[in-house]
């Protein structure tokens, strides 16, 4: 095999594996990503961690548990240590690492929710605040509901 085809076959290979990795990992919308970030905090960057009610300790923009975080595989800051103290601190206050955190998630436990056979940002909505195995339940009314929709509707997220 000559020198230009070993390079043919290489570059077909390397595209192809870019193409399945691709749609096994397909990216969550920006939009999608800003609409999330909008319910839940106001998409407020300066949000802190803070312990909602007894149990619930939530951070960042997204307002992300550590239990959120670990399901999605936890992602942390370049040179933190995903088994360090604060590594989801670090991480869930951090305006891409926090991002990150989502975007793994929901390419791992991304599915349709609402059964209208495709999955879409609401579904994502739905998967974000209720959890993965709540998410066929509807969304409750106010606050992150309110702030999605509207968030949806001005920038034509479905």
């Amino acid at each position: 095999m000559s020198l230009l085809q070993r390079v043919i076959v290489s570059v077909t290979a390397a595209l192809s594996l870019a193409v399945l990795s691709a749609d096994a990992f397909a990216e969550v919308d920006p939009n999608c990503m800003d609409c999330l970030c909008e319910a839940a905090t106001g998409c407020n960057f300066t949000v802190k961690c803070q312990k909602t009610y007894p149990g619930a300790y939530f951070c960042g923009p997204f307002h992300i548990s550590w239990g959120y975080w670990a399901d999605a595989g936890k992602p942390v800051l370049q040179h933190d240590n995903p088994e360090g103290e604060r590594a989801f601190e670090h991480c869930a206050t951090d305006r891409y690492c926090s991002a990150k955190i989502v975007k793994q998630h929901m390419n791992k436990f991304g599915k349709d929710c609402d059964g209208d056979g495709v999955v879409s940002c609401r579904d994502y909505a739905r998967i974000h605040k209720l959890g993965r195995n709540g998410c066929a339940a509807p969304l409750p009314p106010g606050g992150f509901t309110t702030r999605f929709e509207e968030c949806a509707a001005r920038l034509n997220v479905f």
